[in-house]
C-alpha cells in the first residue's frame, strides 16, 4: 500500500463528492412527478430526463477511466466539481424540458466523473481492504438518497419549493471542491504496482471480466431503476411511496456500514448471491402487496441491493487487479448505461400499460391533464395503481436470472480456489 499521509482526508472528501451524486438521485426521485405537472411532461419525457443522468454517467466514467492515469485523479475531480456546479444551478433555473435535459446531463457527467476518480482512489489508498472500504465509501450513495428524500418530504410539508431543495446540493458540492483542491493525491494502484497500459487493456478481455460486466447490467438495473422510479410506480398504491425509497436506502446505509464482517463471512461472491435472492423477494413483495407489506418489501429489497454495486467493484478489483481504473470504471459505466436504456424502454412500457387500462380510444395526454378529483383523474389513478406493480413484476425477472448466475460464479470461484490451493497438487 502506498504511503498516503492524507488518506483519511481524501476518503472524507470522496464521501462528500459521492453524497452530492446521491442527493441528486434522491431529490430528483422525490420531485420527478412534480416536474411533470409543472412543465406538462408525460411519463416518457420524465423517463428520458431521468435517464439523461444515466447517459452522462457512463460517458464520464468510461472516459474518466481511460484518462485518470494520464491527468491524475485530482484534475478529474475538479472537472466533476465544475459540472456539478453547472448542473445544479441550471436545474434551479430550469424552464422546461430541454433545460431540465441539459442540467440533468451535466449532473450525470459530474456523477460519473466522481466515480471515475474516487473508485480507484479508494481502492488505491485502501489496497489492503478494498471491498470493505468500497462498501464504506458507497454507503454514502444510499445515505445521500435517504437525506435527499427526507429533504423533499419535510420541505414539501413546509411548503418550500423544489428549486430550494435542489439548491441545497450546492453546500456539499462547494465543500468537496474546496477539500480536493487542497489535498495531495497518490498515483493509482495499477501505476504504482508497475502494470503496463498494454497489460491492463489485455486483461479487459479476460472472460471473467466480460462476465462481470454482463452481470453489472442486471445488478445496476435492479438497484437504480427501482429506486429512481419507485415514487412514480407506487404513489397510487401507497400514500407514502417516497418513504419506501427512504426505508430501502436506509437499510442499504446500515448494511454497507457493517460490510466488513458480512464480506469476510460469506466472501464477495456469496454476498452477491444472497443479494440477488433477497432483491427478487423484495421486488415480488412490492409488486404483489399493498399497505404495510409494501414496507416489508422495501426492507427486504434494501437488504438485497445493499451490497450489489460496491461488492461488484470490489470483486473485480481483488480478482482482476490488472484491469486497473479502467476496469472499475467500465463496470460502473456499463451499469449506468444499462439503467439508462432500461429506464427509457420501461417508461414507454409504463405509458402503454396506462393507455391499455383507460377506456377504448381514450387519450393518455387528456387523462394526464385532467384536474384532480375529476372522473378522468380518478380513472387514471386506478390505471396507475395497476400499472406500477406490473413494471416491478417485469423487472423481477432480472434478479431471478442474477441468482442463477451468481450461484454458478460461486461454484466456479470455489473450484478455482481449490485448484490453486497448495494441497491441490499433493499426492
Amino acid at each position: 500500500m502506498q504511503a498516503t499521509p492524507q488518506r483519511q482526508q481524501l476518503f472524507v472528501a470522496s464521501c462528500l463528492a459521492l453524497l452530492v451524486t446521491s442527493l441528486s438521485f434522491g431529490i430528483r426521485a422525490g420531485i420527478l412527478g412534480r416536474l411533470g405537472v409543472e412543465f406538462e411532461l408525460n411519463a416518457a419525457q420524465l423517463g428520458t430526463i431521468a435517464a439523461t443522468a444515466f447517459w452522462g454517467f457512463p460517458l464520464a466514467v468510461v472516459i474518466g477511466g481511460f484518462v485518470v492515469d494520464i491527468i491524475g485523479m485530482k484534475r478529474l475531480l475538479i472537472v466533476a466539481f465544475l459540472f456539478h456546479l453547472a448542473g445544479i444551478v441550471l436545474t434551479v433555473f430550469a424552464g422546461g424540458y430541454w433545460t431540465l435535459f441539459i442540467s440533468t446531463l451535466c449532473v450525470g457527467i459530474a456523477n460519473g466523473t466522481v466515480e471515475a476518480a474516487c473508485n480507484p482512489l479508494v481502492a488505491t489508498i485502501y489496497s489492503d481492504n478494498k471491498t470493505t472500504k468500497l462498501n464504506h465509501f458507497h454507503l454514502w450513495f444510499p445515505g445521500g438518497i435517504v437525506i435527499g428524500t427526507l429533504i423533499v418530504y419535510f420541505l414539501d410539508k413546509a411548503g418550500i419549493g423544489w428549486q430550494i431543495q435542489v439548491g441545497l446540493m450546492l453546500i456539499p458540492t462547494i465543500l468537496y471542491g474546496y477539500l480536493f483542491s487542497k489535498l495531495s493525491f497518490p498515483v493509482t494502484e495499477r501505476v504504482a504496482s508497475g502494470v503496463s497500459t498494454a497489460e491492463m487493456y489485455k486483461s479487459l478481455l479476460n472472460p471473467l471480466f466480460i462476465f462481470m460486466i454482463i452481470l453489472m447490467f442486471g445488478t445496476a438495473i435492479t438497484e437504480l431503476f427501482t429506486g429512481q422510479w419507485i415514487d412514480v410506480l407506487l404513489k397510487n398504491v401507497s400514500d407514502n411511496a417516497i418513504l419506501l425509497l427512504t426505508i430501502e436506502t436506509g437499510i442499504m446505509v446500515l448494511g454497507r456500514a457493517f460490510a466488513e464482517p458480512v464480506v469476510h463471512r460469506f466472501s464477495p461472491v456469496g454476498v452477491l448471491l444472497i443479494s440477488a435472492v433477497l432483491s427478487a423477494a423484495g421486488l415480488y413483495l412490492m409488486g404483489h402487496t399493498t399497505g404495510n407489506m409494501l414496507f416489508v418489501g422495501a426492507i427486504v429489497f434494501g437488504m438485497g441491493v445493499c451490497y450489489f454495486w460496491p461488492t461488484m467493484l470490489g470483486f473485480v478489483s481483488e480478482n482482476l487487479p490488472k484491469t486497473g481504473a479502467v476496469g472499475l470504471n467500465l463496470m460502473g459505466g456499463a451499469g449506468m448505461f444499462a439503467v439508462s436504456v432500461y429506464m427509457i424502454f420501461m417508461s414507454g412500457y409504463y405509458d402503454n400499460l396506462l393507455a391499455a387500462k383507460l377506456p377504448a380510444g381514450a387519450s393518455l395526454a387528456d387523462y394526464s391533464n385532467a384536474a384532480a378529483g375529476t372522473e378522468m383523474a380518478n380513472v387514471l389513478g386506478e390505471a396507475k395503481k395497476l400499472a406500477g406493480p406490473e413494471v416491478l413484476n417485469a423487472t423481477l425477472v432480472i434478479p431471478i436470472i442474477l441468482s442463477v448466475a451468481f450461484a454458478g460464479l460461486l461454484i466456479y470461484m470455489r473450484n478455482k480456489s481449490k485448484a490453486n490451493s497448495p494441497t491441490a497438487n499433493i499426492g
